[in-house]
Formats: structure tokens, sequence, C-alpha cells
């Protein structure tokens, strides 16, 4: 059975929110700063104190990079809007590694999403001081039917930039808030603030102090069992 996310570890979460100042015209760089909620939650408060609660987008380029940290466990993802290749780098207390990702293998990811359909109703808000358009997209995995909802904003980012997120291929800017919702937990991500600032390069380049790996070593390093 296919299945749209995985809760584990958040990586896949943090692919929905790769964006670049590709919007010709616009130029854009800086952060982005995301809260992250979890509305209707059926978790305790201490599974909860677990959760991530911030997430930062930060773009340079054609690159963008996320910031998630969450209980022992620092994920961060760059990726290359050009080249349509990504890297994520996990830092496990201390335990550091860096997981390539070719297109081929973000377009098989991309596809074992299931059937989606997306709507674009005709409604904006302003999030961060940025007027947005409304999507819905309606995901449909082996006969189970889980919504998406989003606000974008196609002043920081193009649909050049959403290559990696199957969900929102089809949006044409960035996204400034959405839900996701699984069997499991609904997470809200809101834009809190924009920062326009000049960023260095060397953010966007994998550390010296990282092992290169791949995610099937990295879960048999740890133990972890076919999904």
């Amino acid at each position: 059975m296919r299945k749209v996310f995985l809760f584990s570890g958040f990586l896949l979460f943090v692919f929905l929110l790769n964006i670049s100042n590709t919007n010709a015209g616009k130029p854009f760089e800086g952060i982005i700063t995301y809260k992250i909620t979890y509305p209707d939650s059926k978790f305790s408060e201490s599974q909860l104190a677990m959760f991530p609660k911030v997430l930062t987008v930060s773009i340079k380029g054609t690159k963008s990079r996320t910031d998630l940290q969450m209980s022992g466990m620092t994920t961060v993802t760059i990726t290359d809007h050009i080249a349509k290749t990504s890297v994520s780098l996990l830092n496990m207390m201390g335990q550091k590694y860096a997981i390539k990702k070719t297109t081929a293998e973000i377009e098989t990811e991309n596809a074992e999403v299931g059937e989606t359909a997306v709507e674009f109703p005709d409604e904006t808000k302003v999030i961060a001081g940025y007027t947005c358009k409304k999507v819905v997209v309606t995901v449909n995995d082996d006969g189970v039917k889980s919504t998406f909802e989003g606000w974008y904003s196609s002043e920081l980012g193009s649909k050049l930039a959403n290559f990696t997120n199957p969900l929102f291929k089809d949006v044409d800017g960035a996204l400034l808030e959405f839900i996701m919702v699984n069997r499991e937990i609904t997470m809200k991500f809101t834009a809190t603030g924009v920062e326009k600032k000049s960023l260095p390069a060397k953010d966007f380049e994998i550390p010296s102090d990282y092992t290169l790996t791949t995610q099937d070593e990295l879960k048999s390093k740890f133990g972890g069992g076919n999904e």
C-alpha cells in the first residue's frame, strides 16, 4: 500500500517547503520563518512538547534550505532548483549524516503519493505581509482520501521551485500557510515573518563534518525495518 507521508523524522514534511526566488523580476534572498501548530491533536501535552514548533526556510539564488529541529534531532534540507537535486543533513545527538537525492530519486518518491486533484478557489488572505491565493489538494491513497490546504504567494517563488513537492507541484508560488492531514496528525504551518537579508553561500553546502550515506544505510544502522 502506498503511503502519502512518513511522520517519523519529518523528512518528507520538510520537502513540502522547498521554495526559491526563481520568480522572474522579483528576486528574493532571505529567511522565511514558520510557526508549526497541531490543531485538533489527540496527542498528550508531553508528546506535543517533543514535536517541532518552528521551521525556517533560507533562500539564495536558485537554492533553498529548510531547518527543522525536534527532540534529539535537527534536519536540514538543501535543494538546488535548477539541478533538481537535494541533500538532507541529519544531526542526531551529534551523529551527523548527509543523504543526497538525484532527480530520478525525487521523481520516484513523488510518484508514490497517489492520485491528486487540485483546486484553486477564488480566495485570498494576507500572511506575513503578502497577499496569498488558496489551493486545495485532495489525495486518493488506495481509496483513502486526505485533504491538504494551502495559501501561496508568487512574489517569493515560482512553480519551478515545487518540483520536490508531489502535492503542490502545480502551485506557482511559495506556500506561506498550509495544513496537512493524515491518519495520525494534523499539522499547520504558518509564515510569521519574512526577512530580506544577504546569506552566505556556505549555508547551502554540505559541512565537512557530515558523513555521506544513503537512506537505506541509515535505516540499517539504527535498526529500521522495512516500511
